[in-house]
């Protein structure tokens, strides 16, 4: 295996990162966001090598982008993770048997976590910083995109752990050849778990062909449900910071759902879109509710294709229901279960929204763009998980431990 001897270093950090103290872990993150301060420059420069190599209009070269603002925003996730409680070593469950053995379920680290992502450096930071206080080793798989930003990051990394005599081999960065994926996805005895996190095209790729444990952070095809009953001030900021907040990220508004009742308030939520150029794909009834006040050169006709679709991008789909089955059923139909909202002032609607919406976050009267780990509490995220086992929703620390049973005892035997 071409990155084998690479993987038995990673793996006789993650050991020894079990005998570092929280103490010396909020050190090595509070110096890392300082250094990640001091060295903007460095990597803004690297950064440019590769945005450089990539189309602005593609719609991951917003998620590739670095800026001091973003930079900052960085170092401000890496010292709340320094500040969060650490979650290993807590007792989940502690009993004493009649023959007076006790026995105790602990958080553990997973041990060797491996992320595979596209072009996305900040997610370098926010990996190290959270598989670090959680007591795991990270082996990173970041796209060619992002190759040169991911080096000097990681760079910065390994200067700080140095600085504190922990094993620099506690992050490593593969290179950008696809042979090593396969590698990666097939490392037992090396790697623990392995998180995607991309398009989903890279999550199915994962998925199937990986053959040690994979928790899905699935893409977000996210839809807001403007009911009857909903208030149109409310509805037509939350749908404008939505869509057009940061619109390259998962948690981004796709499809609008609105209320047959209500396309009459559909043209002030439209004139709001305009201002950003937001592209319209919308059905015949909301098409015929906008077509006099938005301009024509961004508002066409939806198609089966526009449903369904992650746009990352200055684009949304428009779908006009009749009542609140038909809006549960195009959310379920095309959800890809991360994130939903509704805007209502209707407390048995909501609660029903609530109840019938199978996602990892359900919104009421909120923008779904708080999809996100630091909004959440959480410090940071590894990736917002669309799946049900183990972990759903933001990742932190808590969801990058296990758990094993300690029994402890004075010499008991277990009886023929």
């Amino acid at each position: 295996m071409k990155i084998e001897q690479e993987l038995k270093k990673v793996l006789a950090a993650s050991r020894i990162l079990n005998l570092v103290d929280n103490d010396t872990v909020v050190l090595v993150l509070k110096e890392l966001a300082k250094q990640a301060r001091e060295n903007t420059d460095f990597i803004l420069v690297e950064n440019k090598k590769d945005l450089n190599r990539m189309d602005p209009e593609d719609p991951k070269f917003d998620r590739l982008k670095l800026t001091r603002d973003r930079i900052e925003g960085i170092a401000s996730d890496i010292e709340n993770v320094a500040g969060l409680n650490s979650p290993v070593g807590k007792i989940l469950n502690e009993t004493i048997r009649p023959n007076g053995m006790k026995i105790s379920k602990v958080t553990v680290p997973f041990g060797v976590i491996g992320i595979i992502y596209e072009a996305r450096p900040n997610v370098t930071f926010d990996v190290f910083a959270l598989c670090l206080k959680s007591g795991n080793a990270c082996v990173l798989k970041g796209g060619s995109d992002a190759m040169y930003s991911n080096i000097a990051i990681v760079s910065v990394i390994q200067n700080v752990l140095e600085k504190f005599n922990v094993d620099k081999n506690t992050v490593c960065l593969l290179s950008g050849d696809r042979e090593e994926t396969g590698e990666m996805m097939h490392a037992h005895g090396y790697i623990d778990l392995i998180i995607p996190r991309g398009s989903q095209g890279l999550i199915n790729f994962v998925r199937e062909n990986a053959t040690i444990p994979v928790i899905e952070t699935g893409a977000g095809i996210c839809h807001t449900y403007f009911d009857k009953f909903g208030d149109a001030e409310k509805g037509r900021e939350i749908i404008f910071n939505a869509k057009t907040r940061r619109p390259s990220v998962c948690n981004a508004l796709d499809c609008l759902i609105i209320h047959e009742s209500r396309l009459n308030d559909l043209s002030e939520f439209a004139k709001k879109l305009a201002e950003e150029k937001v592209v319209i794909y919308a059905d015949e009834k909301s098409f015929e509710a906008i077509k006099e006040v938005y301009p024509a050169d961004i508002l066409f006709p939806a198609t089966e294709e526009s449903f369904g679709t992650e746009f990352l991008s200055m684009k949304m789909a428009i779908k006009t229901v009749s009542d609140f089955d038909e809006a549960i059923e195009q959310i379920n139909n095309y959800s890809s279960k991360h994130s939903e909202a509704i805007v209502s002032e209707d407390g048995n609607t909501i609660e029903k929204f609530k109840k019938m919406v199978d996602a990892a976050s359900v919104y009421t009267n909120v923008s779904t763009a708080f999809t996100d780990g630091a909004q959440f509490g959480l410090g940071a995220e590894i990736g917002i998980s669309t799946q049900k086992l183990h972990a759903r929703g933001p990742m932190a620390l808590e969801e990058l431990t296990s758990y094993k049973w300690i029994i402890e005892g004075e010499g008991q035997v277990r009886p023929k």
